[in-house]
């Protein structure tokens, strides 16, 4: 889900390099902790302590016993379509509010040159999630959908569904591994343990408890997980507020003190820019699979929009623990503080401001705990995004195309294997690339460029056909491309309006991704009526419709050719081809 912004990635990239910051926590956690007593040691983004372990087995044994009765596969990956309200409320907030949600929120609040209305995060997800509530709902549980790809293969074919399975796969392995990366990352400090040991005990537990129990175990975990992490950030909150270095943030808000007010400004050439990215987050949070396996697994329509739009509040709720743990941030003398000066900003380390804040602000016990909130909150959609490969991989690859003729079973065990295949694969990008974060975020935008149209089109257009598909994902993933992607060095060949160079790099401030989006969408209505009128007026002769497209249509004759054969009124006819 992500949800996949600009802060999100830049927090991630930066807790892996601020080795400085590492130590000092490590120096400060040692005189209160023994190696392996922290409060909270999370793997797989949930806290294993007894209860929570207790949960995910007893979620097992749930999923095991109900599903004598069900479908094996629906159970593994809807859950029966019989989760409750309540656990699907908290199992869809988790899917969008992760350790990098949390962080980065913190981290914009107090940059100087961002500041609160550049907190987008918060805002674009909630109104997502209204969004997929109020429109996307409705389609795709009236035909009893599985997957986000089940009406692209409707309407597009297997062939076509194939190829849009590809950046839906990469967006969620891609994502999977940057959460094991930054649990490495935070657990590198909070434990002094290895950070690929990190990386293979949380990649082992996420993958053993999804598949033993499928949705239930992820759905049931969600809720401990969602609990501990929202009590964890209040208690620390007031500590944060009332510390003596910290001036008042109501103050601050507007007013210059030790740095810009934090309530920030956006200038007027980086409105397009700002607006780009809020589209992206808002509609770009739309068709992945772990928001549609919620919604999809709720007993009724009625009960998947209230998901829905709970879970929208529910994220927006989540980021206030940040947001004002940001502004204390902008409004501490941290020359006050243990930290001393100069501050955070100066020294390059914004990205770890929140678990700053805790140890510097707050009492040691106080900052335990939050530390282990942000532990508890770097995997939270791990388990989803594993879940979902799985079963877009079983579903509508191995049981449409592979082996139409599988049983339950065979489907069953083919979402597990796939769902080891892509864990351990995505365990191994975590552990040896260092672009990891970059590659989720480019695969997080070609999710909304290539995959939002395509969706949309097919719930939404049904008379758009594989063709217009086929042009229309060529066309987004071409203009995706030229526009560069400064972070894994790719430059430019398509200079947008406003196109700058700073630092020797090209920065695109035109909302390029947006315009993408538009394109490919007029591109897949464009060419799909184009290439129906080519066929039916008999311009292009039928055996060229290698897609059948036509198949079952009625095609109309052109007028000549009636006049001649029939010697009928000058009308065209229709000729059914059934």
């Amino acid at each position: 889900m992500l949800f996949w912004i600009p802060q999100i990635t830049f927090y991630m990239s930066q807790s892996l390099s601020s080795q400085k910051c590492h130590q000092s926590l490590l120096q400060e956690l040692a005189s209160t902790l023994q190696r392996g007593q922290l409060l909270m040691l999370s793997t797989a983004g949930r806290p294993v302590n007894p209860s929570s372990s207790a949960t995910g087995i007893w979620a097992s044994w749930k999923s095991r016993k109900d599903q004598q009765n069900r479908n094996p596969t629906e159970m593994a990956m809807v859950g029966g379509r019989n989760i409750k309200v309540v656990i699907g409320l908290f199992t869809a907030t988790a899917t969008w509010v992760g350790g990098a949600y949390i962080a980065s929120t913190a981290e914009i609040v107090y940059l100087p040159s961002k500041g609160l209305l550049w907190v987008q995060a918060p805002v674009g997800f909630a109104l997502s999630l209204v969004i997929g509530g109020f429109f996307f709902v409705n389609p795709m549980r009236a035909k009893n959908y599985v997957t986000v790809m089940d009406p692209l293969q409707e309407t597009y074919g297997n062939m076509m569904g194939t190829l849009l399975f590809i950046p839906s796969l990469l967006g969620e392995v891609f994502w999977f591994a940057a959460i094991l990366a930054s649990l490495g990352a935070t657990m590198k400090f909070i434990l002094d343990i290895g950070g690929s040991l990190a990386i293979t005990i949380s990649a082992c537990t996420v993958i053993l408890y999804t598949l033993l129990g499928g949705l239930y175990s992820v759905a049931y975990t969600d809720v401990i997980q969602m609990v501990f992490i929202t009590l964890s950030l209040w208690i620390c909150i007031p500590f944060a507020l009332v510390n003596s270095a910290t001036e008042s943030i109501y103050y601050t808000a507007t007013r210059q003190s030790y740095q810009d007010p934090w309530i920030g400004k956006i200038e007027k050439r980086h409105l397009g820019r700002w607006l780009d990215d809020f589209f992206y987050l808002v509609l770009g949070s739309i068709p992945w699979q772990t928001y549609f396996q919620r919604v999809l697994s709720a007993a009724s329509t009625g009960q998947a929009r209230l998901i829905s739009y709970l879970s929208g509040l529910g994220c927006f709720a989540m980021a206030i623990p940040s947001v004002l743990i940001g502004a204390v941030a902008a409004s501490t003398d941290w020359n006050q503080t243990s930290y001393g000066l100069p501050s955070p900003f100066e020294r390059g380390e914004s990205a770890m401001i929140l678990p700053l804040v805790l140890q510097h602000l707050c009492p040691a016990y106080i900052s335990i705990i939050g530390l282990g909130a942000i532990a508890a909150a770097s995997m939270s959609s791990a388990d989803s995004a594993l879940l979902s490969t799985g079963s877009m991989f079983a579903h509508n690859i191995y049981r449409k195309i592979l082996r139409k003729k599988a049983s339950e079973t065979e489907v069953l065990w083919a979402m597990r294997t796939s769902m080891l295949v892509f864990g351990a694969g995505a365990a191994g990008l975590a552990s040896y690339s260092s672009s990891i974060y970059d590659l989720w975020f480019l695969s997080g935008e070609l999710v909304y460029a290539l995959l939002f149209p395509q969706f949309c089109c097919a719930l939404f257009a049904p008379s758009t056909n594989t063709y217009g598909s086929a042009a229309g994902f060529l066309v987004g993933l071409l203009l995706r491309l030229l526009a560069g992607e400064p972070a894994l060095s790719i430059p430019p060949v398509i200079h947008y309006p406003a196109c700058s160079l700073v630092n020797g790099t090209y920065s695109q401030l035109f909302p390029f991704k947006t315009f993408t989006v538009l394109l490919t969408s007029g591109t897949i209505l464009a060419v799909s009526h184009l290439a129906k009128f080519l066929f039916q007026r008999n311009l292009l002769p039928r055996s060229w419709d290698v897609c059948n497209v036509m198949r079952g249509t009625a095609i109309l004759i052109p007028l000549q050719q009636v006049e001649k054969q029939d010697r009928l009124p000058t009308t065209a006819l229709e000729e059914n081809h059934d």
